[in-house]
């Protein structure tokens, strides 16, 4: 059995935002691997946040940036339960890192029910002509094509997005891990890119 020491502890909390008995607890879990003990921690965050997603989220920050060089702008909304967690550092550096993400990947919806199903579906008849040739049963055929769906969607919908710091981590894993860390509900409203000076895209 691997020493779990304070240093260690440490280090899983800064890297992860979890709390120090949970980082204590996942470390034991993981035998003192690090990498596994992420893992798991992100799973709990999860695990955590889907059992918050159905409290009001009536307060929260729009939040601004513009990218460097000043061509591109974005105003985002991030709402969480409590006006206090609105007001704390940890929220507003997710809300800006939310922002910059989204200058810099140029998401089209926020999360997947928001792609119009006449969307879904071009892209899926695309998928189909692409493989016509192949002689495929149908279900094989339905489960390539959700899978090249979740690439679409990882491409274009935020929460699906690997995250610009850190491409194993998707948005929605980044706000479930800030959820975890508040106790809050938090969601991502909407937002608005645009190139300055010429409207929105």
């Amino acid at each position: 059995m691997a020493e779990i020491t304070a240093a260690l502890v440490k280090q899983l909390r800064d890297q992860t935002g979890a709390g120090m008995m949970e980082c204590k607890a996942a470390l034991t879990e993981a035998n003192g691997n690090m990498e596994e003990a992420v893992t798991l921690l992100r799973k709990r965050g999860l695990a955590q946040a889907a059992k918050r997603a159905g409290r009001a989220t009536a307060q929260g920050v729009i939040g601004s940036y513009i990218h460097m060089g000043g061509k591109i702008g974005v105003l985002v909304e991030v709402n969480c339960e409590s006006d206090f967690v609105a007001r704390t550092d940890d929220f507003n550096n997710l809300v800006k890192e939310v922002a910059m993400h989204i200058a810099a990947a140029a998401p089209r919806w926020v999360r997947r029910e928001d792609v119009p199903a006449e969307e879904v579906e071009k892209e899926r008849s695309i998928y189909r002509g692409q493989m016509e040739k192949e002689k495929k049963p149908a279900h094989v055929l339905e489960k390539i094509i959700e899978g090249k769906l979740g690439s679409f969607y990882a491409q274009f919908v935020l929460v699906d997005q690997p995250t610009i710091r850190d491409g194993s981590v998707t948005v929605a894993q980044l706000v479930a891990q800030a959820s975890a860390k508040t106790g809050e509900n938090i969601q991502i409203s909407r937002f608005v890119r645009f190139r300055v000076g010429e409207g929105n895209e």
